[in-house]
């Protein structure tokens, strides 16, 4: 395993669809270390996700874990390793919350953006197998952001105002306790 760098907002690669892996891809040395290594990645850059266009791969692989003390997102509740691969993600119905969220693609830089608190998502997971589960609260928008990613999307692409866009200092200053209380409110509720 490698860490590999991290393309920052502004790369073109970032801004492509990634596309669909076939099966005979995901079972390839190639692919699977290209997993092995955007899981060091995130891990290094404490980040709840990585996305494989992130790493400058234009395929449809996302890696997703939140462990407890993660320092850019203590208040997430925990999520085991996920490896989705050709995921699909749709909202369960109309009711979102306003998430701050933060990018390792765009750094030092935080804003809001509305995310469905309650999603179905199917994938395949590193080895192949079909996955199809409910999502909901902090986790529901974590996986969004992902799915996000491989779709050409950034989380600034979401803002719905611009005025919450903030740096991570700044947030940390003025932004942060109103938003723990929000945050702790959806956990309580979803328990994610």
């Amino acid at each position: 395993m490698s860490r590999r760098e991290i393309l920052e907002i502004g790369h073109p690669v970032l801004r492509e669809r990634a596309r669909e892996v076939t099966r005979d891809e995901l079972r390839s040395d190639r692919v699977q270390r290209l997993i092995d290594d955007m899981i060091e990645t995130m891990r290094a850059a404490h980040g709840a996700g990585l996305a494989a266009n992130q790493v400058g791969a234009t395929l449809r692989i996302a890696v997703v874990e939140v462990t407890e003390g993660n320092p850019r997102y203590p208040y997430k509740a925990p999520i085991p390793l996920t490896v989705i691969v050709n995921p699909a993600i749709e909202p369960l119905d109309d009711e979102t919350a306003r998430i701050n969220e933060g990018c390792l693609s765009v750094p030092n830089l935080r804003g809001e953006v509305p995310r469905h608190l309650r999603v179905s998502l199917r994938y395949f997971d590193r080895q192949g197998v079909e996955h199809e589960e409910l999502r909901s609260g902090l986790t529901a928008g974590t996986f969004q952001h992902e799915v996000d990613h491989l779709d050409g999307t950034l989380f600034v692409d979401r803002v719905a105002d611009p005025r919450t866009l903030a740096t991570w200092a700044e947030f940390e200053r003025f932004h942060r306790e109103a938003f723990l209380a929000r945050a702790a409110g959806i956990v309580q509720r979803f328990g994610s």
